[in-house]
């Protein structure tokens, strides 16, 4: 099965690091993979955003118009790619900076306050790990546990990050997993 996905936000949200950090998961997982980045000029702020291929056969492109799969941290990346996802997939959104809903029915929508999470655990540096927990965790995409150990091969070298960014995963994670089984729950 080929699970594609873009995930979007601003530049320095960690959008790019969480679409790298899922490729090398899928990868360990020993799947076949791809992680293609576009971003603009600008260090911060600007638009960023990566399309992930994680497939269990050669991946045939990185180039994805229509993905299973939607990450969006901030509201011009839920305008920019909502419309694409393909119908039966997942919309992940950051409501700590999306004023609005998802507004198809065809896919599972799962809204999760990424920042305000993030400052609750400590680090609002985490919001990326905490979306992508709840990524993880409404699309089934890879097991947790591959995830969790890319969590910490990335923060290895700074020992004291990788509790806050595993609970961070672990909390995101578990909404996404409940949207899921609701949407699941309700025969959709």
């Amino acid at each position: 099965m080929q699970h594609d996905m873009i995930l979007a936000g601003f530049g320095g949200q960690g959008v790019l690091l969480i679409g790298k950090m899922l490729a090398y998961a899928g990868m360990n997982a020993g799947r076949e993979v791809s992680w293609l980045p576009s971003y603009g000029p600008e260090m911060r702020g600007g638009t960023a955003n990566c399309t992930v291929v994680i497939s269990d056969r050669p991946v045939g492109s990185p180039v994805i118009q229509t993905p299973r799969a939607l990450l969006a941290m901030n509201l011009p990346s839920l305008d920019k790619f909502e419309p694409h996802v393909r119908p039966g997939g997942a919309i992940v959104v950051n409501t700590s900076l999306i004023n609005r809903p998802v507004r198809r029915d065809d896919v599972l929508a799962v809204g999760i306050p990424a920042n305000e999470l993030a400052l609750e655990l400590g680090n609002p540096r985490c919001a990326n790990i905490i979306a992508l927990g709840a990524f993880v965790g409404a699309t089934d995409v890879l097991p947790m546990a591959e995830v969790e150990e890319m969590v910490r091969q990335n923060f290895a070298a700074k020992p004291a990050l990788v509790e806050l960014n595993l609970k961070a995963l672990r909390l995101g994670f578990e909404r996404g997993a409940q949207a899921r089984a609701a949407r699941a729950g309700q025969g959709t």
